[in-house]
């Protein structure tokens, strides 16, 4: 995944495009590099790692005109800015975007993968065209300037028949010195309205400062910048009015609000972000409405499958419980990667839930044209309007937690595993499987949540840094957990190898003796999930295995749960509720142990190495 943007107005682009990228660094950070248009040429600069390199390399560009604080009169009102995650070409600075053709004329910035790409480039050499760097993005602009005569949008209409991936791009040309041009094939873009001004970028929050009227580019649409003016074409050339919608995000969401790191404001915006995903939920639910979503085709369901990848498997882990337990459907849990290549068995009356939080992950997305070419009903769970998830899907379940700028995810995991348990209680209302008294119970401790996860944020953060302080060094963490509480595990030891890169292992409980224990040494951690009241015996049977071995034990339990403190040297305690519900609450000491381990090894918690917010190639 890589961050694009594009700006056409009367503004100082490079000043627009730098603060631009600085919103989309969460998308990429081992190369940027911006181009626009000074005078009768196209300068370029461009720079390794992330963009304080970048703003370095702009303020040494001759005479401070590229700086985004220089105070030059040299302008520029056309550009192109983007922040790379490499997949093709190494992190090198010839590699770093934007590219140019042969001649220089024609530069683009590119968000995904050209699969195709070793066989355009053979191609093109047969040309006498011979690429300077390593990657796919350069192949699109020689391609478009072999396709070029005379009109830019045409260029790339007819370029895209020879690309093969999933990929969304903006072009400029010396040409056409006040046009831009985007397509998009099953990566985001979208374009923003101003007055004499318009942006086109991977994110709305790259140009929200700037304005809220938002235009959603559909796959294959191929959309013209010019100052006054954005025209959408499809792929035979027919243009067409775009249709804008005015979103409700301001700019000071997309900022820190004087936090230390985004992570560490969005574990604190938890809360906040079941709240206004339980409330979306409420509003949404139209009796009678028709769809894959309706009464009458969710009673017809007999069995569920959830697709998803990382973060959001996991939340379809918790979601499995809570539909087979209060409805009494049975459910498979996928990886997506996986289901997408074994040749699944589905049957009729399937539904297929797939889980993403940007709705644009490649694996996923796959994953749901095959459930769909099979015959299931495909609903998409996402956080993101508007993404390739909501046209491929039968229908959506939006969570709403918001901007997510940290690249691990913390609020939306929490609102996906709401919107799991908000949807298997619905199931379980239509299938009577649980008495009405137990329904309406469990539909209040729902509604609970938001001020619960608040508690656990602030009871637990100092204790979760003290903690972390104590065995930032450790060189190996354990993760257990039984029912309920192993996709805490699970998603909690991920959190603590994403942003740490402390080697950590998750299991249940119960496989301990067939394998891990070996691992198990004096002082190593094993964290511990009890919630689940049910297996606890039988968990610290376990733990009592762990602690002859000198490991030393963290647990997080719920309040009252006396039996554990014989057992953890550290607990971290949360609210009573229902056990399942447990999930959301039991996360949070371990997102926070996680964030603060990682801090005190120094680490970007923010942007942890190797690692991207979307996923857009397999």
């Amino acid at each position: 995944m890589c961050g694009i943007i594009g700006y056409v107005g009367y503004q100082r682009c490079q000043d627009v495009l730098f603060a631009g990228l600085k919103r989309l660094e969460y998308r990429g950070y081992d190369s940027a590099g911006v181009a626009w248009r000074e005078d009768d040429r196209t300068a370029c600069v461009r720079a390794v790692g992330n963009l304080d390199s970048l703003e370095a390399a702009l303020a040494a560009y001759p005479q401070g005109r590229g700086s985004a604080t220089a105070t030059s009169t040299a302008s520029s009102s056309v550009g192109i800015g983007h922040t790379r995650w490499a997949t093709h070409g190494g992190v090198i600075e010839r590699n770093a975007h934007p590219h140019e053709d042969a001649s220089g004329r024609f530069r683009i910035v590119l968000n995904g993968i050209i699969e195709n790409y070793r066989q355009l480039r053979e191609r093109l050499a047969a040309d006498l065209i011979e690429c300077s760097s390593d990657t796919d993005a350069e192949v699109v602009a020689q391609l478009i300037a072999l396709n070029y005569d005379g009109d830019l949008a045409d260029a790339v209409r007819r370029s895209l028949d020879d690309l093969t991936g999933h990929y969304a791009f903006v072009a400029m040309c010396d040409d056409e010195p006040d046009t831009l041009v985007g397509v998009r094939h099953e990566c985001p873009l979208v374009v923003g309205i101003g007055d004499g001004e318009h942006f086109i970028a991977s994110s709305i929050s790259a140009f929200i400062a700037h304005t809220r009227n938002v235009t959603v580019l559909h796959d294959h649409e191929i959309v013209v910048l010019s100052p006054n003016e954005v025209t959408v074409f499809d792929v035979e050339g027919l243009p067409h009015r775009p249709a804008s919608t005015e979103v409700d995000w301001d700019d000071e969401r997309c900022d820190k609000d004087g936090f230390e790191t985004f992570m560490l404001k969005e574990i604190h915006e938890q809360g906040g972000a079941v709240a206004e995903t339980l409330s979306h939920w409420r509003a949404s639910r139209v009796p009678g409405a028709a769809g894959a979503l309706s009464d009458e085709r969710l009673r017809e369901v007999s069995r569920i499958i959830v697709v998803g990848c990382g973060t959001s498997y996991h939340a379809g882990l918790a979601g499995r419980q809570a539909i087979e337990r209060w409805a009494r459907i049975p459910v498979e849990v996928e990886v997506a990667s996986e289901f997408r290549y074994r040749d699944p068995i589905i049957a009729p009356g399937s539904l297929v839930l797939a889980i993403t939080q940007s709705g644009e992950t490649a694996d996923t997305l796959a994953a749901m044209r095959l459930a769909r070419a099979r015959g299931a009903a495909v609903v998409a769970v996402t956080n993101a309007v508007g993404s390739q998830a909501t046209r491929d899907a039968d229908a959506v379940l939006f969570t709403r937690a918001g901007i997510e700028m940290g690249v691990a995810a913390t609020k939306t995991f929490v609102a996906q595993v709401v919107l799991m348990y908000a949807l298997a209680l619905r199931l379980a209302g239509l299938t009577r499987a649980l008495p009405a008294a137990r329904l309406t119970e469990l539909q209040s401790e729902l509604e609970l949540l938001p001020d619960r996860i608040n508690a656990v944020v602030n009871s637990v953060n100092e204790d979760a840094r003290e903690l972390a302080e104590r065995l930032a060094w450790s060189p190996f963490f354990l993760y257990l957990g039984r029912l309920s509480g192993l996709p805490v595990a699970m998603e909690g030891a991920l959190k603590l190898k994403e942003i740490s890169y402390v080697p950590t292992d998750a299991y249940a409980a119960g496989e301990m003796k067939h394998g891990p224990i070996a691992m198990l040494g004096p002082d190593t951690p094993v964290v511990c999930v009890a919630t689940e009241e049910s297996v606890l015996p039988k968990l610290l049977s376990n733990l009592s295995e762990a602690r002859a071995r000198g490991a030393r034990v963290l647990a997080v339990a719920t309040a009252g749960c006396t039996e554990i403190d014989d057992y953890a040297e550290h607990v971290f305690y949360v609210p009573r509720t229902d056990p399942l519900l447990q999930v959301v609450l039991g996360i949070v000491p371990l997102q926070l142990f996680a964030y603060h381990l990682a801090r005190a090894r120094a680490l970007n918690v923010d942007q942890p190495r190797n690692l991207a917010k979307t996923v857009t190639v397999e």
